[in-house]
């Protein structure tokens, strides 16, 4: 089979314009499905999308009875700001750890190297290719006890990415 043929047969299937969480087999990816962020299932569709259309990836790693996964989800992830910018400047992908623990690890082993700690929610920043960039645990959507609003964390990393040509 050709390259060229393999491509058009992993098509993208999923809108990228919307939140498609509403699909998923997960109970607790569906618990996502009405934050404004436009989240993905984590598929080798969209992997290869965000190659093809040169855009970082952020990844939220949580699951069903996180506290601070849904306090995020009510605050940060159901900002309009905040999604928007997102929306417009990455692709997102939410993942259960519990259905997909290879990514969990994946990515927990990268936020304790660059932290030495880790937890959930995992969000982690990552090129086009998947080599990430950086990683954080909790963000509120408003500063809040000296911590950075998500939006002004998200707005350095795509300056980083960009000047760095990772994006």
């Amino acid at each position: 089979m050709k390259k060229k043929d393999i491509n058009k047969d992993n098509a993208l299937k999923a809108d990228l314009q919307r939140n498609n969480l509403d699909g998923s087999d997960s109970p607790y990816l569906r618990q996502h499905r009405d934050n404004p962020v436009w989240w993905q299932e984590w598929s080798p569709e969209v992997l290869q999308e965000a190659i093809r259309q040169d855009r970082p990836l952020f990844v939220s790693v949580g699951y069903s009875t996180c506290h601070w996964c849904h306090v995020m989800a009510g605050e940060a992830f159901s900002d309009p700001g905040t999604a928007e910018f997102f929306n417009q400047n990455f692709i997102c992908i939410k993942v259960d750890r519990e259905t997909r623990p290879d990514i969990d690890q994946y990515l927990m082993h990268f936020i304790q190297a660059q932290s030495g700690s880790g937890g959930w929610p995992l969000n982690v920043f990552l090129t086009p290719d998947q080599r990430p960039v950086f990683a954080l645990t909790y963000a509120p959507a408003r500063e809040q006890r000296g911590m950075q609003p998500l939006l002004f964390i998200a707005q350095k990393v795509l300056e980083y990415i960009r000047a760095h040509g990772a994006a």
